[in-house]
């Protein structure tokens, strides 16, 4: 009887450890799944855009290419008018999290900086003279177009559009945060560069 009794007690503490062991490799695997999910939300967010900026420029294109074409067949000339938008932001792709099960936590150790997103331009064409025998050609106007949506493109970091989109990062972190919420996770900023870091805190400072 004494045996009985000690063989269900040790299989009683036994099963104790067991399902102790079961329980929390299951609570580890879903907490993994879920920073799993949490990474991939983050990311299918991918390029998020914060500022729009709009420029209304005039491009003179002028033909260089073979000077001696241009003495002997006439010289091509274009006043090109580029209405453009541009859309600055973040590319959420490259931020650099890891997460932490323990402490239901994603750890971003590297935030993207604000870049040129994507440009819509639309061109129209004033004052176009060709050559007495040097017309404009398809190609001609393919590079034209190309060189004046560069020419916006150049544009970019002296407009102050990459500056204004970066003292929006705030609103990126706040992203993250909200959708860590959604699983009851939280995002730690904490490995950040200190000018991301007091980005946040000033923010912070102001809506309090």
């Amino acid at each position: 009887m004494e045996t009985l009794f000690l063989g269900l007690g040790l299989g009683a503490i036994a099963a104790y450890f067991i399902f102790g062991w079961v329980t929390k490799d299951r609570k580890k695997q879903r907490a993994q799944r879920q920073s799993v999910v949490l990474m991939r939300q983050i990311r299918s967010v991918c390029k998020l855009i914060t500022v729009e900026g709009d420029f209304s420029e005039i491009y003179h294109y002028e033909s260089m290419k073979h000077k001696w074409v241009n003495r002997l067949l006439g010289k091509k000339k274009a006043l090109v008018l580029i209405e453009a938008k541009a859309h600055v932001g973040f590319d959420l792709t490259t931020l650099q999290l890891e997460p932490d099960e323990a402490q239901r936590t994603i750890i971003v150790s590297q935030f993207p900086k604000p870049e040129l997103l994507s440009i819509e331009t639309d061109f129209k064409y004033y004052d176009k003279k060709e050559g007495w025998a040097n017309p404009f050609t398809a190609s001609d106007l393919t590079e034209i177009n190309a060189e004046a949506k560069q020419y916006i493109v150049d544009k970019i970091p002296g407009s102050g559009l990459l500056e204004e989109a970066h003292q929006q990062a705030y609103e990126t972190m706040q992203l993250l945060e909200n959708l860590a919420a959604t699983i009851h996770w939280k995002v730690d900023y904490s490995q950040l560069t200190p000018h991301h870091t007091s980005l946040l805190q000033n923010e912070n400072n102001n809506n309090s």
